[in-house]
């Protein structure tokens, strides 16, 4: 399927390389109707959505939820999608700044973990009974670690409970249990976590061209994307420019380190943005979370709760 639109890559990939350079298009004509100059020192005047967020039992007391609002103050982020190992974290951070938090529905708790969680008795009624009680947007983030048959008739269940309320699924997978999901539902709405975290750029491009609804965040992908530090990596920039409108960056913060490093972690991001033209970097930065979410994010959002 790639091979169909090589000679548009090719293109697009002499436009990035005068992009990272800091250069201005004039000959183009993509150029005559959009400007391709990188938005530079400008990006820390965006507001970021932090789109992959734990706010997991450890750090409740290492990082007291005021504390976590402030961190967010302080890079900037005006709004964060959380989902949390147990959920009642999320919660504590959602009902504390209720305006800054989108809360989504982890099913790991008690004895259920990320390798487990499919085969616990009664998962099904545990999250039918956690999106009643709270205003869970999202379902996951969840890992699917290999494919197992027998979890079909509970993936069923958790893309009936997502498709009525209007849900997103957050996978944690690599493309194989993303493209068995969408076979049970072509319908299902997915954001795929990490953008597949080891799926080399190739396969990702792949199943985001397949698939056109599937939304990724890039969390853990900042180094990934930054390439040799100098100019951003050629195939993930082709990522970024072609699913420009599918993409929200993250921190995932599933350990305590991760909140030590929050403000590198959302520096890194900032960077890779910065050498983006404005218009591609406000939509990754928190204007397609304002689309999936329906909300407005901004600036003015930082400071409140």
């Amino acid at each position: 399927m790639r091979e169909r639109h090589l000679k548009d890559r090719m293109k697009l990939s002499a436009i990035v390389a005068i992009v990272c350079l800091g250069g201005v298009l004039t000959n183009s004509p993509i150029a005559a109707d959009d400007d391709h100059t990188p938005i530079g020192e400008a990006v820390k005047d965006l507001p970021l959505f932090d789109a992959h967020v734990h706010y997991k039992e450890p750090a409740w007391s290492h990082s007291p939820v005021k504390s976590v609002i402030e961190l967010m103050d302080k890079n900037g982020v005006a709004m964060a999608l959380v989902s949390s190992t147990p959920d009642e974290g999320t919660i504590m951070l959602w009902e504390y700044a209720p305006n800054r938090i989108v809360p989504e529905l982890r099913p790991y708790h008690g004895s259920a973990g990320s390798s487990n969680w499919t085969k616990m008795k009664g998962m099904d009624a545990y999250l039918e009974g956690r999106l009643e009680t709270y205003p869970h947007e999202g379902i996951g983030e969840f890992h699917i670690r290999q494919l197992d048959m027998s979890d079909e008739p509970l993936f069923r269940q958790i893309i009936a409970m997502a498709k009525e309320r209007d849900l997103y699924l957050h996978v944690h997978s690599g493309p194989e249990p993303v493209r068995w999901l969408y076979s049970l539902d072509p319908e299902v709405k997915i954001i795929w976590a990490h953008a597949g975290l080891s799926t080399p750029a190739a396969g990702v491009y792949e199943l985001m061209e397949q698939y056109p609804g599937l939304l990724a965040d890039t969390s853990l992908r900042e180094y990934d994307i930054l390439g040799n530090g100098e100019n951003l990596d050629p195939e993930w920039l082709e990522i970024v420019f072609d699913f420009q409108d599918r993409l929200m960056i993250g921190s995932d913060t599933w350990i305590n380190n991760q909140w030590d490093n929050y403000s590198e972690i959302m520096s890194k991001n900032r960077l890779w943005l910065s050498r983006l033209p404005r218009k591609v970097a406000e939509k990754i930065a928190y204007q397609n979370a304002e689309r999936v979410f329906g909300r407005e994010i901004s600036m003015d959002q930082i400071g409140t709760k």
